[in-house]
């Protein structure tokens, strides 16, 4: 095995004009790699799209109002406005494997930001909710598809010692969008609102001229010379690229010899544990309640008889800090560690809200609409702080690349499923019982904290490929 090894590492060696006689010695850097301006640059300009997603997600509470005077939306209209991008974002994700696998991964998101721009100025020049719908659901399709590709990429770019934390930024980035969101809509009417929404496509856009492709996506379509030359920009010139470069090529060329996947592989036992932890972590993501939290955080603190503006503001206020600890913390606590403290918080969180709900109903404690305002604040923070984002992570480091495209599509895909329910009945379901809504959602985050403890594997400061054969030998 290590002649195998030895001997492949010479032939990248012998056949890149890049990679320097010898393994790199002489004047090479080598070492743990760095952050050079271009994987910053790169990193950037991808999450310029997570930015989108959360903006998307959080434009329709603050716009909730607006709309619903100036077109005469009901109820029911609302909650189909509300909910109709997740079914955009639906058929984004299964499409979403197949089209980065095709176009690359920048061509992936340049193709979904057309999408995204169309949607922004279908709504905020709509006159009737057929338009609304329409751009809605025109947004939803381009955020499904980057809900994939963008941590992909990030995570096929970057060196092991900072994938968690760069790959982390999307869930930053996703949670800068949404507050934005949040707190401009305080101030600005709702269609200016969904133009503020076109400027970060048009940056992606733009951005996606001067960054290279992933070069893991290069070497799977047998653009070697130009996976190294990918490589050697993204870690700096004088980065000794031998090790990368010889251990993608190999591993790129044992999954060569396997046929092209479907979607029935992904069930063959070998990707049992893989499959279980990427569809396990969306599904109780979602299950857990974020998005109704999200989605109508106005609508909740409205009913909870607390100050939705005031309420939406401290979110932003809490959200964004433990987001950004989130990603400092990623490649040094560990994703596990980092997802049972998220977790436990949100159930909490969860908990508290619920309790506040009761106590109004019973009307048992004049303060409970502050209990609520607790709770939202405790399941934001814990929420941005690991369940938010390392989910995404984990599924872009845990497939391997011969199934990743069909892997990333139905895992995405089932976590736009769960967000669907979610934001269409939650509506429905506080009319039935807010407290009891909530409890559910507690119930849900308990069984998370199970699933992590007995399957969710630890992947910091391993190679992509290294956790890749990992899942497989576990099985």
């Amino acid at each position: 095995m290590e002649s195998h090894s030895r001997s492949s590492a010479d032939e990248v060696s012998n056949s890149s004009p890049l990679l320097p006689d010898g393994g790199g010695e002489g004047k090479m850097c080598s070492g743990p790699a760095s952050a050079t301006a271009v994987l910053v640059l790169s990193t950037f300009v991808a999450v310029s799209g997570s930015y989108v997603f959360g903006c998307a997600v959080g434009f329709s509470s603050p716009a909730q109002s607006g709309i619903l005077r100036d077109l005469g939306l009901s109820l029911a209209e609302y909650s189909l406005f509300g909910s109709i991008s997740t079914i955009g974002a639906m058929l984004g994700a299964v499409l979403s494997g197949k089209i980065a696998d095709l176009l690359g991964r920048k061509g992936a998101m340049w193709f979904a930001e057309l999408f995204n721009l169309v949607g922004w100025l279908a709504i905020a020049f709509s006159k009737n909710a057929w338009w609304l719908d329409i751009g809605r659901l025109s947004t939803g399709f381009g955020i499904g598809l980057l809900s994939y590709v963008v941590p992909v990429y990030i995570a096929e770019i970057t060196p092991k010692n900072l994938r968690g934390a760069f790959t982390a930024v999307n869930q930053l980035m996703i949670c800068c969008g949404v507050s934005v969101m949040f707190l401009a809509g305080n101030v600005i009417t709702w269609r200016l609102l969904a133009l503020t929404g076109t400027i970060p496509c048009l940056v992606q856009l733009v951005g996606l001229f001067f960054v290279p492709e992933s070069p893991r996506w290069l070497a799977k379509v047998g653009k070697w010379d130009g996976s190294e030359a990918s490589l050697l920009r993204l870690r700096g010139k004088k980065a000794n690229i031998f090790e990368e470069a010889a251990e993608i090529r190999d591993y790129t060329r044992s999954l060569e010899q396997l046929k092209e996947s479907d979607l029935m592989d992904l069930f063959q036992r070998k990707y049992a544990h893989s499959l279980i932890v990427g569809v396990g972590l969306m599904v109780l993501q979602q299950f857990g309640g974020v998005n109704a939290i999200a989605y109508y955080a106005n609508a909740i603190f409205s009913s909870a008889g607390f100050s939705d503006r005031v309420g939406t503001t401290a979110m932003v206020i809490v959200q964004v800090p433990v987001t950004v600890l989130g990603t400092l913390l990623m490649d040094k606590s560990g994703r596990r560690p980092l997802l049972l403290v998220s977790v436990a918080g949100t159930f909490l969180g969860c908990l508290t809200i619920a309790l506040s709900y009761l106590l109004q109903d019973l009307k048992l404690w004049d303060s409970s609409p502050f209990l609520a305002l607790v709770g939202i604040l405790i399941f934001g923070g814990s929420f941005s702080l690991g369940m938010g984002g390392i989910p995404w992570v984990l599924m872009s480091e845990i497939f391997p690349i011969n199934v990743k495209g069909v892997a990333g599509s139905m895992v995405t895909v089932v976590n736009w499923l769960g967000s669907w329910i979610i934001t269409y009945s939650f509506n429905f379901l506080a009319e039935w019982s807010s407290a009891g809504t909530f409890f559910m959602f507690a119930g849900v985050c308990g069984l998370t904290i199970i699933f992590i403890v007995k399957l969710v594997p630890e992947t910091k400061g391993r190679t992509l490929e290294e956790i890749q054969e990992s899942m497989l030998s576990f099985n």
